[in-house]
């Protein structure tokens, strides 16, 4: 089968990670794949406001996803939040919470903000895997990172790393996945669509080991910041 970006059905597009890319912040990092590029921005853990949502036995960690106006992958975003907006940053909560041990900060709040500047299909993926990205680079004690991919069903064939044209088809089906790698745990599967249970293993399967891939990345990425001359 011939993708419309000429990829084979088991290539990923090109990806890239970066940590440290806003200054400002306490943690942040950038991850792109192809021409989807996300930015996470992680500042805390701080008092939490306001105070009545305080938890004396544990942190809070609160999750922000957004696209530009700009970004879109054909109309232009509408600016400020929306349905699709909230119900990715209540995944994307689910997703890293795992890896964090938030009783070690009380009364705190963790607030990771994500932007999308550019948008090609994945945004929660690569959303995912660079707020993972910045908490680390934050200092935040983490079991392990969270590495995110998007899986599919094209044309009755599986595929890899659905971008935004391929999502638009008729019958697609997207299955995105984040993997703790270290756990060999899913932290995240949603499906839009309808496949078998075998079909779904096979999907999986494949869809862990992309994961690793991505992994890698960002575990070069806090090196490279973090590298001793």
């Amino acid at each position: 089968m011939k993708r419309t970006d000429g990829r084979t059905p088991d290539q990923m597009r090109p990806i890239k990670a970066e940590v440290g890319v806003i200054p400002n912040a306490d943690g942040s990092a950038m991850f792109s794949a192809g021409k989807t590029i996300a930015y996470a921005a992680v500042y805390g853990p701080r008092e939490m406001y306001p105070r009545f949502m305080q938890n004396p036995k544990q942190g809070v960690l609160r999750c922000t996803y957004n696209m530009m106006p700009f970004s879109g992958h054909g109309d232009r975003v509408r600016p400020g939040g929306s349905r699709r907006s909230k119900e990715i940053s209540a995944v994307t909560e689910n997703a890293l919470r795992p890896v964090l041990d938030l009783s070690d900060y009380p009364n705190a709040a963790v607030d990771v903000f994500i932007e999308l500047t550019q948008t090609d299909g994945g945004t929660r993926c690569a959303g995912i895997t660079a707020a993972a990205m910045a908490l680390a680079d934050a200092g935040l004690k983490m079991k392990d990172l969270v590495s995110a991919m998007s899986m599919g069903m094209l044309e009755g064939e599986m595929v890899v790393d659905i971008n935004g044209t391929e999502d638009c088809v008729l019958g697609a089906t997207d299955v995105p996945i984040a993997l703790i790698p270290n756990m060999d745990k899913i932290s995240l599967l949603q499906l839009d669509g309808e496949i078998s249970r075998e079909t779904l293993k096979k999907l999986l399967d494949t869809g862990k080991k992309k994961c690793l891939e991505i992994y890698k990345a960002q575990q070069n990425a806090l090196k490279e910041k973090y590298k001793v001359d």
